[in-house]
């Protein structure tokens, strides 16, 4: 079992460059996987404010970059048509490139209306429009991480010469996950480009998320894909309180339902004492 943590919060009462690479120092050291970053520009964590600290995703990225040498790094997740897709493609491919190979493009089709509107931000009224979009993007960005600068037409994007140097240093391509669990359109997304999907975790005994791993299953059936090539992923809360042997025991059930990797969000924001506490309870798996 993979053990990620989302930092969602910015609220540190200090410096805040000082504290986030404080808390990737101590993800660093506690075998934490992935520390991923929200990408948003109001404030989204719902316990928290629209109008509270917030980061720029793939700046923060950067300097996360530079902070660590061991975890890696990504998004949870980018609205596809926030950024131009080659814009985007190249912003990931410079974390990738900077930390040695450890980027992920964790990317979804975009949902934050009042985000957009606040931030004059790309984000299509049609949600059928939204897909396409992200779609035309993981094509798009197979097609740079190939190597291939020809000419790439699509209904949405056209790009003259989408040269990508340097390419990633991760080969073929850093991993891309596809957040959301929309079973006609993001799931198939997920069978047919991703290494990843990212599900919420919802307090139903896992009846949701083992529906949506059955569907995804068929869509990987449909498109000749292995499911087994896909890590599965579920979001959920890290209990500051809970014992390591408690949760051991709920990571031994989202194995049960299909999930291979964890990502936790917190109330407020990461200490590092919060992400050496996790540390002692990832070497308890």
């Amino acid at each position: 079992m993979r053990i990620s943590l989302n930092v969602t919060n910015y609220s540190w009462p200090s410096r805040i460059g000082t504290n986030v690479g404080a808390v990737a120092s101590a993800a660093d050291e506690a075998g934490v996987d992935t520390l991923w970053v929200s990408d948003h520009l109001l404030q989204a964590d719902p316990t928290s404010s629209p109008e509270k600290e917030m980061l720029e995703a793939y700046t923060t990225l950067g300097f996360l970059a530079a902070s660590t040498q061991r975890v890696r790094l990504g998004t949870m997740v980018t609205a596809a048509t926030y950024r131009a897709p080659a814009l985007l493609i190249k912003a990931v491919t410079t974390v990738d490139v900077l930390s040695g190979g450890r980027a992920w493009l964790g990317i979804g089709s975009g949902y934050h209306e009042k985000e957009a509107e606040s931030f004059g931000l790309d984000l299509p009224e049609s949600k059928s429009e939204r897909f396409a979009r992200l779609e035309e993007t993981l094509r798009l960005a197979r097609h740079m991480w190939a190597g291939d600068d020809n000419p790439f037409v699509g209904s949405h994007y056209k790009l003259g010469w989408p040269v990508n140097n340097p390419n990633s240093v991760t080969r073929p391509h850093p991993p891309i996950l596809i957040g959301g669990m929309g079973e006609k359109k993001t799931l198939r997304l997920v069978a047919q480009y991703a290494n990843a999907c990212n599900l919420p975790d919802i307090p139903d005994g896992g009846a949701t998320v083992k529906r949506k791993l059955d569907v995804l299953a068929q869509h990987c059936e449909t498109v000749g894909r292995s499911y087994d090539e896909i890590e599965k992923t579920l979001s959920t809360r890290w209990l500051p309180d809970e014992p390591a042997a408690d949760f051991v025991q709920r990571c031994r059930g989202y194995a049960e339902w299909g999930i291979g990797h964890v990502v936790l969000i917190t109330s407020g924001p990461w200490t590092p004492e919060s992400v050496t506490t996790l540390g002692g309870a990832i070497a308890a798996l």
